[in-house]
């Protein structure tokens, strides 16, 4: 009964994950947010085929079937990244696309090899899980886009239930748990379904009615936010957007550790106004892009100075507020397209 229940729940799962994949190829969401997305839609069907035990009905085409599953957590992982604007480098995400293929290759030429694969795959699905929860709960206070913070919060906690919780299961029970000879673990099967099944359905809301501010494509994305039309600010916001452009004028945001929380209290105003007056009205999507902007345009006045040529990147960095060289090289080539120090060559050298 419950292997029966078990596998119309997969067939409605798969037939939905599908469906979702037809609307995600010809909807608007971004590119570097449609590939992962799509990727992860195509795992997640690739695991309701190959973790059922039916599967051995298509046992000639189980090997890219397992190799579409096993590689789902690095699609999770990168959708999540990109949605939160954490994109990581090209080159780690090659090389950790080298490792799962090293060793699914490896397993398919040489069984024997299996269990150690098996458990080497489950444990870089395990680190790219807790990264994807790391980043989501560690950068959530600098993010200024209200709906993103909400997925910040519950996307990591179902999807480290999910994912998480069948990467342990697995690891646990082992690569036999769908053996015709081990129906004990029917319960385990359904209920991974089931979640499944759930988390297509509420990817489904977002995918049905597309979410500009969070997936679609915004225009200007790369341009530097216009600044806020005073006409169109209520007065609450007028006078707070006063008060925050005499707090930049003065150099507030020089000050080391600066969040969005101690801006609010220094402002003498509620955090989710002063959120709102940032995100919207001056279009930057993360507190610390907002920071970046002010003290970004103070390096480069400073790094053009002839008289200032002798004062070290360093001694900039902190005066800015950065808590280290690395950090505000990496917002500065950001912003720039240019380390500081080849800015400041190019700066002096046209002066």
């Amino acid at each position: 009964m419950v292997e029966a229940f078990d596998t119309a729940v997969r067939l409605i799962a798969a037939g939905a994950t599908l469906l979702l994949l037809l609307l995600l190829l010809a909807g608007d969401v971004r590119a570097a947010l449609k590939v992962p997305l799509a990727g992860l839609l195509v795992g997640a069907a690739a695991y309701l085929t190959n973790s059922s035990s039916a599967a051995r009905a298509i046992a000639d085409y189980m090997p890219l079937i397992d190799l579409a599953s096993i590689i789902t957590p690095l699609w999770l992982w990168l959708f999540a990244r990109t949605l939160f604007e954490r994109a990581p480098p090209s080159w780690l995400v090659w090389a950790i696309i080298a490792v799962y293929m090293t060793n699914w290759l490896v397993a398919v030429n040489y069984p024997p090899s299996q269990d150690y694969t098996f458990y080497l795959i489950h444990g870089v699905g395990m680190i790219l899980v807790i990264d994807m929860v790391r980043v989501a709960f560690a950068d959530r206070r600098d993010d200024l886009i209200e709906k993103r913070r909400a997925i910040r919060l519950w996307l990591p906690i179902v999807i480290a239930a999910q994912t998480g919780g069948i990467l342990v299961v697995e690891a646990i029970i082992g690569r036999n748990m769908t053996d015709e000879g081990a129906p004990e673990y029917a319960t385990v099967h359904l209920v991974n379904a089931a979640l499944i099944l759930l988390l297509t359905l509420f990817a489904g809301l977002a995918l049905l009615k597309t979410d500009r501010e969070l997936l679609a494509r915004v225009e200007g994305d790369t341009v530097p936010p216009a600044p806020a039309d005073p006409s169109a600010l209520s007065p609450q916001q007028s006078v707070l957007a006063d008060k925050l452009s005499a707090a930049m004028q003065a150099g507030f945001y020089r000050t080391p550790g600066l969040t969005i929380t101690g801006l609010a209290q220094h402002l003498g105003t509620p955090e989710h106004r002063l959120r709102a007056l940032i995100n919207h009205s001056l279009g930057h999507r993360n507190f610390s892009s907002f920071l970046n902007r002010h003290r970004i345009d103070e390096a480069k006045q400073i790094l053009s100075d002839r008289d200032q040529v002798d004062l070290p990147v360093l001694t900039i960095a902190m005066d800015l507020g950065y808590n280290s060289l690395p950090t505000f090289n990496r917002a500065f080539r950001s912003e720039a397209a240019e380390t500081p120090t080849d800015f400041r060559r190019k700066a002096i050298g046209q002066n």
